[in-house]
């Protein structure tokens, strides 16, 4: 199979139709001997997505269908379509036409000896303010965190070779962050420019809460950074304290008397900076904790419920009970 296809679907009955048709004719002008398959992730959709997958399944022999039982996310709904992914190169996009499909074979070419994911870099993106601000911030955090090469910008459309996504499937554990994955894989990572397109219809499904919790996962299952952040500052302000002390001490001996106005204020701003320093730390460390008793509880990243276009559910490459 020369190219896979994979795309997690969530609340987007009224686009599919219109993306099965332009990802059909992009694929088959891209690949006249037909080698190639897309997998289509239901991630728990309310609306009439499975239906319309369904449908799509029926028209097109070469588009495969994934449904699970509930949503479980974006990247572990990206593992579950990358497990039963069998090209030589895999596509990672999304469902909403943001991506658009003709796009696939630049990115596609970029691949060779020296470059083993191609990430689409886009000029000008269209997404609110905020995400935009936090999508950089989220690139600067990500070359400390994960180790991704300076200047590579982050994006949900990608193309990667079978050898990587060979790798990130053996991941078992809960919160998948599918770029942290690639990046304990390889480095060899290249950007290609492209046009983001505006949504074909309705709005995106990643919120604030959502794009903060996706940070999260990044910054706690790949990284002990942020420990390291909330020792460096516990052990600062122990020093500030220790020097607060010493003068105090100084002050009191100087001014024996006794003349000196008492710093309550002072003492009230301490009390709570340290008091917020000590709060941040056990946030922290409860993250990594809960993660770690999630784990070894054997959360599964994701249940499939139906499929069509597979000979049978356990047909899916899969390294534990975990994946399934």
């Amino acid at each position: 199979m020369e190219m896979s296809v994979v795309i997690p679907v969530y609340n987007s009955a009224d686009i599919l139709p219109e993306l099965a048709e332009r990802l059909a004719a992009a694929l088959e002008s891209m690949i006249p001997s037909g080698s190639f398959e897309v997998v289509m992730v239901n991630d728990g959709s309310s609306d009439q997505s499975w239906a319309g997958m369904l449908r799509i399944a029926d028209r097109h022999p070469k588009f495969h269908m994934i449904n699970l039982r509930k949503n479980v996310g974006q990247h572990s709904a990206l593992l579950a379509g990358m497990r039963f992914a069998t090209g030589a190169v895999v596509v990672l996009m999304d469902d909403d036409l943001q991506h658009e499909p003709q796009d696939i074979a630049r990115l596609r070419a970029v691949l060779g000896p020296e470059v083993d994911v191609s990430y689409a870099a886009f000029v000008k993106k269209q997404h609110a303010w905020w995400k935009r601000w936090g999508s950089r911030f989220n690139d600067w955090t990500a070359a400390k965190l994960i180790g991704k090469p300076t200047g590579l910008r982050l994006s949900s459309f990608k193309v990667l070779k079978q050898e990587v996504v060979s790798e990130i499937i053996k991941y078992n554990g809960p919160f998948p962050y599918v770029d942290g994955l690639i990046f304990t894989v390889t480095s060899a990572a290249e950007n290609v420019e492209i046009e983001h397109r505006e949504r074909l219809s309705g709005r995106g499904n990643y919120g604030l809460f959502e794009s903060l919790f996706l940070w999260t996962k990044m910054a706690t299952n790949f990284s002990i950074l942020p420990l390291r952040i909330a020792s460096f500052a516990g052990v600062t302000l122990s020093i500030l304290g220790l020097g607060a002390a010493a003068a105090l001490t100084i002050t009191r001996l100087i001014d024996s008397a006794g003349t000196s106005t008492p710093g309550w204020a002072s003492i009230l701003v301490a009390i709570l900076v340290i008091g917020g320093v000590q709060l941040i730390a056990l946030g922290a460390i409860g993250e990594y904790l809960g993660r770690a008793y999630v784990h070894l509880n054997g959360k599964p990243q994701y249940v499939i419920k139906d499929s069509v276009g597979f000979p049978s559910i356990s047909a899916a490459p899969s390294r534990s009970n975990n994946a399934v």
